[in-house]
């Protein structure tokens, strides 16, 4: 997983189809480090709460982009 946050102008250049990948890619990259926090945990926690971000703002820009199709 990228250790920087997505930038929404970045998200925005990205398709309908790529955006979908990214966000379930993106999920299973959370629930990874969300099991491996439980095991042992992480010095650096704020990269989950980053992963959280970027899966939040990749699914406003994929519901826009799903309205203006319309």
């Amino acid at each position: 997983m990228e250790e920087r946050q997505m930038k929404t102008s970045e998200i925005r250049e990205m398709s309908v189809k790529d955006l979908r990948d990214r966000v379930a890619t993106e999920k299973a990259n959370l629930v990874q480090l969300t099991m491996n926090h439980a095991i042992s945990p992480m010095e650096d926690t704020s990269k989950i709460k980053k992963a959280k971000k970027d899966i939040a703002r990749m699914l406003t820009v994929l519901a826009e982009a799903e309205k203006n199709e319309k």
